[in-house]
């Protein structure tokens, strides 16, 4: 069942190890989403119902797995680089879909809500607790195809990569010239260098 705002905060700080504005964010950016799609138990009865994706890699991301549950060794929570204060939460038993992205004029108006705090990080912090849902966020509705390869459960295909021999599963493999390949391989290196 959904818990409070101040519940899902203490988790948050707890999983994330610190309070900051992302997390306040990522709190109440995860409960106007569940809320708009329909989740309402999103650690217990619905968690097979539910997939979010997040647009960034920083602290609001561990926000909202506290408040969701969803993870990525769940494969209920997908990352996607784009940079953005951004999360799409799907409900995958009704098929709606709600993309919310943080305001950026928020920041702005959150120095201004409160003047008598002089530190500028804690001002933005009260005054996000404070601010309304429609005052830091814009929502709209989507739609969002997710192929089954990338639906939580086990994985669809395993394959060994031709040239490294490496197992590739929930088929990301690449074909090149009747050879089955690892992206690694196939793109001639990635993010790691073999030494």
């Amino acid at each position: 069942m959904l818990n409070s705002f101040d519940d899902y905060l203490k988790e948050s700080v707890r999983l994330h190890g610190h309070l900051c504005p992302g997390q306040v964010l990522g709190v109440k950016m995860a409960m106007l989403g569940l809320k708009l799609i329909g989740i309402n138990d999103p650690k217990g009865i619905d968690r097979k119902n539910l997939i979010v994706f997040v647009e960034m890699d920083r602290c609001a991301t561990d926000a909202i797995q506290s408040v969701t549950g969803c993870s990525l060794g769940r494969r209920t929570l997908k990352y996607i680089d784009y940079g953005k204060m951004a999360a799409t939460f799907v409900n995958l038993k009704n098929n709606h879909a709600v993309r919310i992205i943080a305001k950026e004029e928020a920041r702005g108006w959150a120095e201004k809500k409160m003047p008598e705090i002089e530190d500028k990080y804690k001002a933005q912090l009260q005054a996000y607790i404070e601010m309304s849902d429609e005052e830091l966020f814009d929502t709209m509705p989507v739609k969002v195809d997710i192929k089954p390869q990338d639906m939580p459960g086990r994985p669809l295909r395993r394959v060994l990569c031709d040239s490294c021999g490496e197992a590739i599963q929930d088929m990301r493999e690449v074909a090149i010239d009747d050879k089955i390949m690892c992206k690694y391989c196939a793109e001639g290196g990635g993010y790691y260098t073999m030494l």
